[in-house]
């Protein structure tokens, strides 16, 4: 129900002020393709998002970790079977280095599939003195810097689609034919630490796994013999923030009589449009996938409990992930008093760290970047806080790619210096970190859950 005692439907959205939406130029047009797209299959189910919401109520409980990353912005022309293995291989790479080192499970939900749309800081952009609209997209609009190209052209939701359905296609096949076969995935983190200049560090946990595995066989436990070792579950999200697209693939599941965004298995709302009266958070507070909010700076603790009770009044475990953005240098001090209010309510909700958009500088060429260390001083912030706290530090979520490009600089398996930059730099809006980075970024994240595990046995 609305505060007015209106009864929730999926267009409630359409009467509350919003942000970061698009003008289309032809209403007609975005009514046609919105039509079009409510008669199209559902891209996931609700079987599954009930599935999801159970295992992320696990890591609210303190038993799991989420690993959310994925693509700044997906781009139609980047849309190729060898950029979603290279992904997925990474991705699974980092799930089994934080298996280990947690001894938890890994709840494994990529930013891909869906991820079209971005919002922006600015509705323009200014290019020697011409004026177009902000690139918001490859669902909206184009990059390209032409009128014609920023025009935002409803057809391009179509496209999406489309898209988000071959790549969910793909994933399945990975996770459940062979891919993701747990003695593959080792053997491809060995491989990469054997042509590291850090291997020493990381040696000792990959040693760990690679006995664990050791054991395992000399027990009977293969592949072969235990299905969950060559199999995955992987699930999808993305900002819901182009809510045309989202209401049009919005159903009413026959066996519960509830609704879900079948876009994507989890959906969230940025830290631009979480205005508790606002249309980003009608639309979510009505559907029945597990959500997030992204709580940056500005977040207060009476404004994050308004939103925990527009978006989770049920107070249900797994519907609400809170993703924090904060910047290395502001979590010690804005992190605290929100878990000490949402303790202090009893709420329950997921606890995971962003550590990339807090930490987003311009190089001395221009450039967008990120500095490795500064990602890395984010989380381990984080984790620390946590501990003091006696909560639990419940994920991460990262911008990353299964490439080697240059767009983040740092780390120190492969070191990208600023001058570095310009060699690969592809992304489409902000700078992701390459396979390398976002591997190394896991092995560090590992030695701060031992810690956490060795903080909780402390404890008990």
């Amino acid at each position: 129900m609305t505060a007015s005692g209106e009864k929730w439907t999926k267009t409630n959205w359409r009467s509350k002020p919003i942000k970061q939406a698009p003008e289309y130029p032809d209403e007609q047009a975005l009514a046609a393709v919105e039509r079009k797209l409510s008669t199209f299959p559902p891209l996931v189910f609700a079987g599954e998002v009930r599935q999801l919401k159970r295992e992320l109520a696990n890591v609210a409980a303190g038993k799991g970790f989420l690993l959310q990353g994925g693509d700044c912005a997906e781009s139609f022309a980047e849309h190729n079977a060898d950029n979603i293995r290279d992904f997925f291989r990474v991705f699974l790479q980092m799930a089994v280095v934080l298996t280990y080192a947690g001894g938890q499970p890994v709840v494994k939900l990529g930013r891909i599939a869906g991820q079209f749309a971005k919002p922006r800081s600015e509705p323009v952009e200014v290019r020697d003195g011409v004026t177009l609209p902000a690139y918001r997209g490859d669902i909206i609009n184009d990059i390209a810097f032409t009128q014609e190209a920023r025009t935002p052209d409803p057809h391009r939701m179509l496209q999406a689609y489309r898209q988000a359905a071959a790549t969910l296609n793909l994933l399945r096949a990975f996770a459940t034919g062979g891919f993701a076969n747990l003695e593959h995935v080792h053997r491809w983190t060995l491989g990469f630490l054997k042509d590291s200049p850090a291997t020493e560090r990381y040696q000792e946990i990959a040693d760990r796994i690679s006995e664990a595995l050791k054991f395992m066989r000399a027990c009977g436990i293969t592949s072969d013999t235990t299905p969950q070792l060559r199999t995955t579950s992987f699930y999808t999200s993305h900002e819901a923030l182009l809510l045309p697209y989202e209401e049009a693939l919005t159903r009413l599941d026959s066996t519960t009589g509830e609704w879900y965004a079948t876009s994507g298995h989890f959906l969230w709302i940025g830290d631009r449009t979480r205005d508790v009266d606002g249309a980003h958070v009608e639309f979510m507070r009505g559907i029945r996938n597990p959500i997030g909010v992204k709580a940056g700076p500005s977040m207060t603790p009476d404004g994050l409990l308004r939103l925990i009770d527009a978006l989770n009044p049920e107070n249900e475990p797994g519907r609400l992930t809170v993703i924090t953005r904060f910047g290395a240098d502001k979590v010690a001090s804005g992190l605290p008093p929100l878990i000490r209010a949402v303790q202090r309510e009893g709420r329950e909700v997921v606890w995971s760290c962003d550590p990339m958009h807090g930490n987003t500088i311009r190089s001395s060429a221009g450039y967008k970047t990120r500095p490795f260390e500064r990602v890395l001083a984010e989380v381990r912030a984080f984790m620390q806080v946590h501990r003091a706290e006696g909560t639990h530090a419940g994920g991460i979520h990262i911008e990353m790619t299964g490439k080697d490009v240059t767009e983040c600089t740092g780390g120190n398996t492969r070191v990208i210096r600023e001058a570095d930059l310009c060699d690969r730099y592809h992304t489409h809006c902000d700078p992701r970190l390459n396979a390398a980075q976002a591997l190394e970024l896991s092995f560090l994240v590992a030695e701060e859950l031992r810690k956490s595990a060795a903080a909780r046995e402390a404890a008990e």
